[in-house]
């Protein structure tokens, strides 16, 4: 899992940080990542607020919020907490609520945007990353992923995020493709069992929203 993790963090690095870029994010922010999983996000969350700010690594599973705390230990302003998004509550608002990978695999992916929108103070940013599995193609097939509850639930981002409350100030999509051995290939076979060998691959396209909450709100 965490050599799968290591490659998914590789090849969605960039939409990551084109994120972060265009929100701003500063030094002295509280930010919130929800379903955290290893830490990856929580990690280059901490990076950016400096030991001023504070980030709240938040993730259902017990073991993922033990493997975020092992990631972030160099960074004594993440906290990590064992909660579902559906159940978020912090003790303080936020500037930030962060999810990525995450709804594709919940129940109701729009309970999870209200509580990461109440989380958040005035003003304050929402932003999220989810999949359009089926978009994604192996010699020109389309990709599946059986097991996610939401596998394309990217498609409907804009609108969940909306229907939320929030104001889209920014959304795009982006996606990493190969041909032959690399890092694309690579995550793919790890993540389908399949190794696409020379066949062209295009992995699903990561659609990111930038939602901010109204002043009021």
């Amino acid at each position: 899992m965490s050599a799968l993790k290591g490659l998914r963090d590789d090849v969605y690095r960039r939409p990551l940080a084109t994120a972060l870029d265009r929100l701003g994010i500063e030094l002295g922010w509280r930010c919130v990542d929800v379903g955290a999983g290893g830490g990856d996000v929580s990690v280059a969350l901490a990076e950016v607020v400096g030991h001023t700010g504070r980030v709240y690594s938040v993730d259902s599973d017990p073991l993922a919020r033990d493997e975020a705390a092992r990631a972030a230990a160099a960074h004594s302003q993440v906290v990590a907490i064992t909660q579902a998004g559906e159940d978020l509550n912090l003790p303080e608002p936020v500037d930030l609520a962060f999810c990525r990978f995450l709804l594709l695999h919940v129940v109701d992916p729009s309970a999870v945007l209200a509580r990461m929108a109440a989380a958040v103070r005035p003003g304050g940013w929402v932003v999220a990353q989810e999949p359009i599995t089926s978009a994604g193609r192996v010699g020109g097939l389309p990709l599946s992923m059986p097991d996610a509850a939401h596998p394309d639930v990217g498609a409907r981002l804009p609108a969940l995020v909306r229907e939320a409350g929030l104001e889209i100030v920014d959304a795009w999509a982006e996606a990493q493709a190969g041909v032959g051995p690399g890092p694309v290939s690579t995550y793919l076979a790890s993540l389908t069992g399949v190794d696409p060998g020379d066949d062209p691959v295009v992995l699903p396209p990561l659609v990111t929203v930038l939602g901010r909450k109204k002043h009021g709100d």
